[in-house]
């Protein structure tokens, strides 16, 4: 279980940089009564949430149907399966309520998944791993 913490927290960084940095995705709060700083960690959270569980269950069986693509990329083909795992969680995180949107699929979604993995991949040798 902390395992799973750690990297939703990680998660949850990443995506709150990508935000930053790439100007199509964003955690879109304009509701003023939702607007607050609680409001948007939490919605933060659970978007990293979803963002794993997805990551656990879909991004395997979409590697593996993608394999030729990756061989025949060394692997660059990852990036575009990234950027799919985020639309699928900002499709999932849209009828649960939670404010995560990317504007464009090829330009926004692969900028941010290169973003999120860049990220993730620094603060998951910055933070020790228990195993």
């Amino acid at each position: 279980m902390k395992r799973f913490l750690i990297r939703v927290g990680i998660n949850a960084v990443a995506l709150w940089v990508a935000t930053i940095v790439v100007s199509g995705v964003s955690f879109d709060t304009s509701d003023a009564t939702k607007d607050t700083w609680t409001a948007r960690v939490v919605t933060i959270v659970l978007v990293a949430a979803i963002f794993g569980l997805v990551n656990a269950v879909i991004r395997p069986i979409v590697k593996f149907l993608s394999l030729p693509a990756l061989i025949l990329t060394l692997g660059l083909f990852t990036f575009i399966v990234n950027a799919l795992m985020l639309e699928i969680t900002a499709w999932i995180a849209k009828p649960l309520g939670l404010a995560f949107t990317i504007n464009s699929f090829f330009w926004d979604a692969v900028l941010a998944a290169v973003v999120v993995t860049v990220i993730s991949w620094i603060l998951s040798v910055a933070l020790p791993d228990d195993d």
